[in-house]
């Protein structure tokens, strides 16, 4: 049996020789002046394309070589599966086999993945519909899709590529896959730790074992990325508090048989737990030692905190940048005693060199215009670096609240030393957004409101918003619309177009209403970065229709004043909004205050609003969120205040678990609500994180407590006449705009309030 397997290899050697002689022998031609180039075997390659490809031209000579270099040449063009070339005296034929080309590319059993993203990505690999079909690049892709199935924790997810052929020179691939099911972490082991237990260190981690929220997070779906990330949270979770030796020994992942269930170990050594025991200053601190000790955080005496270090080394550094210094370094360089578990710290300071700006870059606003964005910014291209001036320009991008990220990098200029580039990338969000409202109630069951809105009309900056309500007993149809750079300056114009009629008496469609149009122009002028004082003047008119149930304070009203009440109030107004983002605020603080004063027409009194608004951050996880609204308005010119400029409370907005604007006064029936010259409301919300979504601020849980109510022109504000409530709610910054559920029970009430447990809206806060 050996004997006869050497005689056939040795046949096929010898076959292969005999080969190889015939081909040098063919080639080896003695050169020739060509006199033509002929070629043969085209479809759909253009000859245009072998001619440019040849390395000689009719009346060159031709040799070996020179044809080995055709043959090499054309080859590299990935359009021929043979190639060859035949001398027909002193004319030279080239003989081309074309590669078929791909008519279709086919998806079977694909599920997880858009059609459409892998499309893109075969392309880039170099397969789609018209392309030369090359069987390397088919196994490739192959292999590229089961990647991308393993980044979805889907290991045991089979791609079978069929090649079809079909007519004129072409085939059909076809990528059938069977993706079977993800596969899970079941197991999750931390060993070597002894301060904290297992379940605290698990705590930590974004991968888990899969809880009633993995279908949305897929938090127990294993990712190379998400492990990394885990372990950095476990060595920032022991440096910051005192493990300043902390390591990650080792990390296992172990996949079952059946590629379904997936094991992580993870092995750390805490080492000991240290005291900050000092710190000093050393470098070059711009002779403002004094200051830049203001701003250390690391807390003597107490156990390491790498967070305070970062936090104290990123504070002297933005406060080098705030005199210009781009470049500056600062070393927080430990001095360890490890006999008595102390460390001291020398904080290293170089400014560097001074730097100013040359250019600034916007990137990410496929939409937003780049005036808009850069309209916001206080520093310059051309100016001295200011570290303070480029966060105040990132927080105003932020407050303009069109993107979900805004984030500023610092680039040197190459070949200059003194020069650095900014550039500011964003993360657009949809600025349109349709406002829903709906509630139940005994008298319309359902009732529903909707509104249009664009805070970014057409990428320009613009507000533009149609509100629309169709209920039975309050309709409305508000127009308005906000130019807030009207002039180059920022000073803001808004005008409002509006018509709203409103049947107070719920039960009755016969009953009286309330019908309040006109129109208002208004204009924001910047007095600050945070500040912004306004002025305006409205034109309304209020028609009072009678009706079922009229009550008699409007009888009263109408035979004074008519069934028609004209007004031009002047409205001045003052805003301070110091939050670190407008769709959803972490920290900081939002004032407003608004006084409309109308002193001429039938309806002449005063109105006064405050609202003021405080985030607090109480973790990383946790904010606590207050918020007051209070209320003012009184008759001017011996005349009473007039009932339809009423504050209303309940509901959304206010007091959640009564229903909306039925805290207050009322007629003597107890059955319509008739609004107050007055208003208190008060309201106190934790935001946390919704479980299993990780730090997700767009979707959130809070625990919320209301208090407040509104009070007649001649009625004494007295606080145990406020009703309260407490409850739980979800909120969402959906596409559509921001989504709230709450869920409230009153604590505080009487037998006549109108209770609604279960609310939502969408545009709208607190």
């Amino acid at each position: 049996m050996n004997f006869l397997s050497h005689r056939f290899r040795l046949h096929q050697v010898c076959v292969m020789a005999a080969a190889a002689l015939a081909s040098m022998t063919a080639l080896a031609l003695e050169p020739f002046k060509l006199k033509d180039i002929r070629i043969e075997g085209l479809q759909r390659v253009e000859s245009g394309t072998v001619f440019a490809s040849l390395p000689f031209r009719i009346g060159d000579l031709y040799n070996d070589d020179s044809g080995a270099a055709a043959i090499r040449a054309l080859f590299a063009l990935g359009l021929f599966k043979d190639v060859r070339l035949d001398a027909q005296g002193d004319v030279l034929v080239v003989i081309v086999e074309e590669r078929p080309s791909v008519s279709e590319v086919e998806w079977v059993g694909l599920k997880e993945f858009d059609k459409e993203v892998l499309v893109k990505a075969l392309k880039e690999i170099g397969i789609s519909e018209g392309r030369p079909f090359d069987k390397a690049l088919a196994d490739k892709a192959e292999q590229e899709l089961k990647r991308q199935y393993i980044t979805r924790s889907l290991y045991g997810a089979e791609v079978l590529t069929t090649v079809t052929p079909v007519d004129r020179n072409r085939v059909k691939l076809t990528f059938t896959i069977t993706e079977g099911g993800p596969s899970k972490i079941k197991e999750i082991r931390i060993t070597g730790n002894q301060s904290f237990s297992e379940g605290t260190l698990k705590d930590q981690l974004i991968l888990d074992v899969g809880g009633w929220m993995s279908w949305f997070t897929k938090s127990d779906r294993y990712s190379r990325t998400k492990l990394n990330a885990d372990l950095e949270s476990l060595r920032s979770y022991y440096l910051a508090r005192g493990f300043l030796e902390f390591r990650v020994d080792s990390t296992q992942v172990a996949i079952s048989a059946d590629k379904q269930d997936i094991s992580i170990a993870i092995n750390v050594t805490e080492g000991e737990r240290f005291v900050v025991s000092g710190v000093k200053l050393e470098g070059n601190y711009l002779g403002k030692d004094d200051e830049f000790k203001a701003l250390v955080k690391i807390g003597l005496g107490q156990p390491y905190n790498a967070e305070t270090i970062a936090i104290t080394t990123k504070a002297f550094t933005d406060y080098f940048g705030k005199f210009g210094f781009a470049f500056a370094r600062v070393d927080a360089r430990p001095e360890i005693d490890r006999v008595n578990n102390r460390v001291n710290f020398v904080l290293q300071g170089d400014p560097a060199r001074r730097a100013y700006v040359r250019r600034i870059n916007v990137a990410g606003n496929n939409r937003t215009r780049d005036e808009v964005i850069r309209r916001e910014f206080r520093q310059f291209e051309s100016a001295w670096y200011d570290s303070e001036k480029i966060k105040l320009s990132r927080d105003r991008v932020d407050r303009l609240g069109f993107f979900t990220e805004v984030n500023i990098e610092t680039q040197e200029v190459p070949a200059t030393n003194d020069q650095v580039d900014l550039t500011m990338t964003v993360v657009e969000k949809p600025t349109g957004s349709i406002s829903l409202g709906a509630g139940f109630s005994s008298a319309e069951n359902v009732t529903l409101s909707f509104g249009v809105r664009q805070e970014n009309a057409f990428g320009s900056g613009n507000y533009l918003a149609t509100e629309i309500n169709t209920s039975r007993y309050n309709r409305a149809f508000v127009v308005s619309t906000t130019d807030p750079y009207f002039t180059p300056d920022g000073i803001s114009r808004t005008i409002d177009v509006f018509q709203r009629t409103s049947r107070p008496y719920l039960g009755d469609i016969n009953a009286y209403s309330l019908v309040n149009s006109g129109a208002g122009l208004r204009f924001g002028v910047p007095f600050s970065e945070i500040d912004t004082v306004y002025f305006g003047i409205n034109f309304e008119q209020t028609t009072i229709n009678p009706g079922n149930n009229l009550p008699n304070a409007y009888v009263q009203y109408v035979q004074q004043f008519g069934y028609t009440s004209t007004a031009l109030p002047l409205t001045v107004g003052w805003s301070r909004d110091g939050r670190d983002s407008a769709l959803v605020p972490n920290r900081g603080m939002l004032q407003r205050f608004n006084s409309d004063l109308s002193a001429t027409g039938d309806a002449r009194y005063i109105r006064t609003n405050y609202q003021v608004q405080q985030y607090t951050p109480l973790s990383k996880k946790f904010t606590l969120a207050l918020n007051a609204d209070l209320g003012w308005g009184q008759g001017l010119s011996n005349r009473p205040y007039p009932l339809f400029k009423n504050y209303f409370v309940g509901g959304l907005g206010s007091v959640r678990g009564f229903q909306q604007s039925t805290l207050g006064p009322t007629d003597s029936t107890n059955t319509l609500f008739l609004g107050g010259a007055k208003k208190i409301v008060m309201n106190a919300e934790v935001l946390a994180p919704f479980p299993g979504a990780g730090n997700d601020r767009t979707l959130r849980l809070f625990g919320f407590t209301d208090v407040g109510r509104a009070f007649g022109e001649n009625e004494k504000v007295s606080l145990k006449e406020l009703r309260s409530s407490i409850g739980i709610g979800l909120s969402w910054i959906s596409p559509m705009g921001p989504l709230r559920f709450s869920y409230a029970l009153p604590m505080k009430r009487t037998d006549t309030d109108k209770i609604q447990k279960l609310q939502f809206q969408i545009g709208t806060s607190f």
